[in-house]
């Protein structure tokens, strides 16, 4: 029927059956029946959860010497089957199959419910999780769950504080790879993220995507207080405390508190004396950019605060607005 040539007669007599399908070997505990008494053999462990097969470098058991096989690799590094169109190697052969389909183009698990295929039927079970909402690893600590055990992974370290993920230029660490990309372009400087309504660019999607509102108008954040709304989640989150009155930056030096971070580091200039926005006229210096802005007009003589009563102009909107009680408009 084909060509092999066996040294035994239970060995032909064994490989007979792959032509003729007869499975002879019956499992007494479910309807599973096997050609061979050895594979029958290894399916009843499923059953009785035997596990004979033991790794002497870490505490690992399996039901079959091939999966103990394979486990030994993850401790010696051994990667056996080598691609023959890259460098790539592999511990598993099923690893390399589904390796070498990236090289062909090979998609063969399709999804059922939309046009997507794949190469690999674990990334199709993973993609079919978007179709039914599917979250099997749920977390243990608190109630989300997750489409996908990387998530889990990346979630759990909220809980654990633990930031793998090291910068090498300074001591800064991160939860997520993500992070570090992002991190490591402060030091860099690239900007990869270039908008195209205008020469601005960014290091992060994130800001690139609210850079674009400001061409387009776009404010998908809405106060569900009053009418306002606004194109960032950040100024949204410190709207809010204008009708809570919550103030959660407080002064370590004085009672003083602020709704704004910003409010609270420009705060602190009264305590320390700094005065970081200097003047390039003269030896003056501020400590707010808004009272840079207003002395550098004692320089360039401009009054852009017009008063609609007279021909009066100002400097300063306070003087704008002092004149105005002449006219008795204040």
């Amino acid at each position: 029927m084909c060509l092999a040539g066996f040294h035994w007669s239970y060995e032909l007599k064994r490989h007979l059956r792959s032509h003729s399908g007869q499975k002879p070997f019956k499992c007494t505990v479910c309807p599973s029946t096997f050609c061979d008494s050895g594979n029958l053999k290894c399916h009843l462990r499923t059953h009785t959860g035997e596990k004979p097969f033991k790794c002497i470098v870490c505490p690992s058991s399996f039901s079959k010497s091939g999966d103990l096989k394979r486990h030994l690799r993850t401790h010696t590094g051994e990667k056996p089957f080598k691609c023959n169109m890259c460098p790539s190697s592999f511990s598993r052969s099923g690893d390399l199959k589904c390796h070498l389909r990236t090289h062909s183009g090979e998609k063969p698990f399709k999804c059922t419910v939309c046009p997507s295929s794949f190469c690999d039927s674990g990334n199709l079970k993973r993609h079919l999780r978007t179709h039914t909402g599917e979250k099997p690893f749920k977390c243990t600590l608190c109630p989300s769950s997750f489409s996908k055990s990387e998530n889990l992974k990346r979630h759990l370290r909220i809980h654990t504080g633990e930031k793998p993920f090291k910068c090498t230029m300074c001591p800064s660490s991160f939860s997520h790879s993500g992070d570090l990309k992002c991190h490591l372009r402060t030091h860099s400087g690239e900007k990869p993220f270039k908008c195209t309504l205008c020469p601005s660019s960014f290091s992060q999607s994130g800001q690139l995507k609210c850079h674009l509102r400001i061409h387009s108008g776009e404010k998908p954040f809405k106060c569900v207080m009053c009418p306002s709304s606004f194109s960032r989640s950040g100024s949204l989150k410190c709207h809010l405390r204008t009708h809570s009155g919550e103030k959660p930056f407080k002064c370590t030096l004085c009672p003083s508190s602020f709704s704004q971070s910003g409010q609270l580091k420009r705060h602190l200039r009264i305590h320390t004396g700094e005065k970081p926005f200097k003047c390039t006229v003269c030896p003056s210096s501020f400590t707010q950019s808004g009272e840079l802005k207003r002395h550098l007009r004692t320089h360039t003589g401009e009054k852009p605060f017009k008063c609609t009563g007279c021909l009066s102009s100002f400097n300063d909107f306070r003087n704008l607005k002092h004149h105005l009680k002449i006219h008795g408009e204040v």
